[in-house]
């Protein structure tokens, strides 16, 4: 091994850095783990949730198609079942039912190399 120090990733592989572009928001499946999490990318910066609608006890998946997790300004997450709007930073609750709750954030980790990896 050589001078520099490695870098030790915990946990699930998410994605590449590259495969969601500024001012989008992906759903990626993660082995084990019922709901998709929700990867969004706003002025540089990855903010993950698990893609479950907190008005429902056990959680409602938000997206009407696959990878359709923004309201059509591109402001919000938004789930198109209930008309909820959430934060894209924080991931609270702004419009709709379940307003006060939040999302469920995972944290991410970004590899040198542009891996994402999520603490789940």
């Amino acid at each position: 091994m050589s001078g520099a120090a490695q870098q030790v990733i915990t946990g699930r592989y998410l994605c590449h850095i590259g495969d969601v572009a500024d001012g989008i928001a992906r759903g990626f499946a993660v082995s084990g783990l019922r709901p998709k999490v929700i990867v969004v990318r706003k002025n540089g910066h990855l903010h993950a949730y698990l893609d479950a609608c907190p008005h429902y006890t056990g959680g409602t998946p938000m997206a009407w198609k696959s990878d359709a997790y923004l309201n059509g300004a591109g402001t919000h997450l938004a789930c198109h079942s209930h008309g909820a709007l959430f934060e894209l930073a924080t991931g609270e609750c702004v419009l709709g039912p379940c307003l006060g709750q939040s999302l469920t954030k995972i944290d991410v980790t970004i590899t040198a190399t542009g891996e994402v990896f999520a603490a789940i």
